[in-house]
């Protein structure tokens, strides 16, 4: 039996995206924490590390590092890894570069705390266009 959740929130990119949630509590870091051409994650001790975002809804805290974030999900924007959509709590340069280059929708300033919400495998419905998140506990694509 599926529950469903659904958040409100602020648009960072416009769209509309599903797919299954990858969820951390950790920072990311864009330059040298991702592997671009494959979407893996391999910044070394990230709960994450060699797990691909490529077509998830990545929710996460925010962003860590340097700007290099806007180059790398360019790349992955490029070579089709990009994540489906992107939810995150905390709003800086470089996840808003990330989020935009990637052309994938992007929300953040959510009503309830998504990390609180979303597990990994949840099947979450990213509709930035309205602010509206429908997350799906039980459904796996």
């Amino acid at each position: 039996m599926s529950e469903t959740i659904i958040l409100k929130g602020r648009c960072v990119v416009p769209g509309v995206a599903e797919g299954e949630a990858l969820v951390t509590r950790e920072r990311i870091s864009g330059w040298g924490g991702v592997d671009p051409r494959t979407g893996t994650i391999v910044e070394t001790r990230h709960e994450l590390r060699g797990q691909s975002f490529a077509g998830k809804v990545l929710v996460f805290q925010g962003a860590k590092g340097s700007s290099g974030w806007s180059a790398q999900f360019h790349t992955a924007r490029v070579m089709g890894t990009a994540p489906a959509a992107w939810l995150f709590n905390d709003m800086c340069t470089k996840v808003a570069l990330g989020t935009v280059v990637s052309h994938s929708p992007a929300m953040t300033s959510f009503d309830r705390d998504p990390l609180d919400l979303i597990q990994t495998g949840d099947w979450v419905r990213v509709d930035a266009d309205t602010g509206t998140v429908t997350i799906t506990r039980g459904r796996h694509s």
